[in-house]
């Protein structure tokens, strides 16, 4: 099943666009803190937590038809995008960096055999993160700041399309700005070829960090009418951006949009290589036990029985030479008396 959370923060707000309806957020104004919006993805999949949330705006939902992916796209820069009235949204308390590795984690662990598609980009910051079928799937897709630039100037991107009014192709701001615009049309496009992903048993994951419009904010000022214009393109294009992902994944998807001003804190965290297909290993230094793996109770039977076979084996052979009869039931010994009588 496939799960797009599609968050959206308007003011530090934290936003629902799309969800299916297995997954039940009530309306109402209840404070998330910020570190546990990726419990909340966490939760909203299926996946256990470490530490309980007792937090009332995720409702317990229908337990055995899951979202099958997550969709998690996290505006930097702003206090308010004007997002859909239909939309579900709730303020964040100490809005403090944030990643999914942990949901990330959790899907590797319960679906590796079936390599989900797991995808994590910053492409301000050429930060990504493909696991899976996703390094199959996006193997095409922009990632570097020199790719997003060729990509924008290429017949099919969205200059072609989309309205800059005050917005400029030759300023670099600007084209930071439609570079990250462009991805998310990549993403939907790529993903829509390969429609067999989308119906698969085990969950994607999805997260986008945009910070295009906070650089138009900081060049143009917050009052200028090219930051107005950025932010009306933005809310129009992850707006479509959740109509696709949700359509794709055929409605069971949950999309949400995060949208802050600026974070606390900086967020410290190890980046992976697109050309990275398994997690690296981490060190143990408490000697802990691997964690499970589903394929250990068929090793384990495969493993019994033929043990069990070889004992039983054993203890047949052993007890039919123990018992045997030299003089009759062995062609050594009866050889050798013919011989004997011969002579």
């Amino acid at each position: 099943a496939f799960y797009v959370c599609f968050s959206a923060v308007c003011g530090d707000e934290f936003s629902i666009l799309r969800s299916p309806q297995s997954v039940v957020f009530r309306d109402g104004n209840w404070p998330i803190p910020g570190e546990r919006i990726p419990d909340i993805a966490a939760l909203s999949m299926g996946f256990s937590v470490e530490d309980e949330l007792s937090w009332p705006g995720l409702a317990v939902g229908d337990l055995f038809h899951r979202p099958r992916a997550t969709v998690l796209v996290t505006v930097k820069g702003v206090d308010k995008l004007t997002l859909p009235v239909k939309g579900v949204s709730y303020p964040i308390e100490n809005a403090v960096p944030f990643s999914l590795d942990s949901v990330a984690n959790a899907i590797h662990t319960l679906f590796s055999e079936e390599t989900p598609v797991v995808l994590q980009l910053a492409p301000s910051e050429e930060r990504v993160y493909m696991v899976g079928k996703a390094n199959s799937v996006f193997e095409d897709l922009s990632v570097t700041l020199r790719q997003l630039r060729n990509r924008l100037f290429q017949d099919n991107s969205i200059l072609s399309s989309l309205p800059l009014n005050s917005l400029s192709r030759n300023n670099e701001v600007d084209l930071l700005f439609l570079s990250e615009l462009q991805v998310l049309h990549d993403i939907a496009s790529l993903l829509s070829r390969h429609k067999h992903l989308a119906k698969d048993h085990s969950p994607d994951l999805y997260s986008l960090e945009l910070a295009g419009l906070e650089e138009v904010g900081k060049h143009y000022g917050e009052d200028s009418q090219q930051f107005k214009d950025a932010s009306q393109i933005l809310v129009d294009s992850l707006q479509k951006f959740a109509d696709e992902m949700f359509n794709l994944y055929s409605g069971n998807a949950v999309v949400e949009v995060v949208a802050v001003k600026a974070f606390n804190s900086p967020l410290t965290r190890k980046t992976r290589s697109i050309l990275q297909s398994s997690q690296s290993e981490t060190d143990n230094p408490y000697n802990l036990a691997y964690p499970y793996n589903y394929n250990y109770s068929v090793i384990f039977n495969i493993i019994l029985w033929m043990m069990i076979g070889l004992a039983l084996a054993v203890i047949v052979i052993s007890y039919n030479l123990w018992n045997m009869d030299p003089g009759y039931d062995s062609i050594i010994y009866r050889m050798t008396n013919q011989k004997i009588r011969m002579d």
